[in-house]
């Protein structure tokens, strides 16, 4: 039973300590935010709906433009 109790103390202690260093590092003060290392959004996938993407075949008679194309369009952009 003391095991437990000790097991149970522990992964308390070790939750209490994610908790505050996620505050820390989530914090608007903290100077990892300022600078832009931390990432609070990330990119939302983009699905294509609606036409299959091409196979290796289509892809190996496109030219470089097409090409270049289709990865703005998989990137959304």
């Amino acid at each position: 039973m003391s095991e437990d109790n000790d097991l149970q103390l522990l992964l308390k202690e070790l939750v209490d300590r994610v908790k505050s260093l996620e505050a820390m590092v989530y914090s608007t003060d903290n100077i990892l935010m300022k600078s832009g290392l931390v990432k609070t959004e990330t990119q939302t996938p983009f699905i294509q709906t609606g036409s299959a993407l091409p196979d290796a075949d289509m892809i190996a008679k496109m030219d470089w433009t097409e090409l270049d194309d289709m990865v703005k369009k998989i990137n959304g952009e």
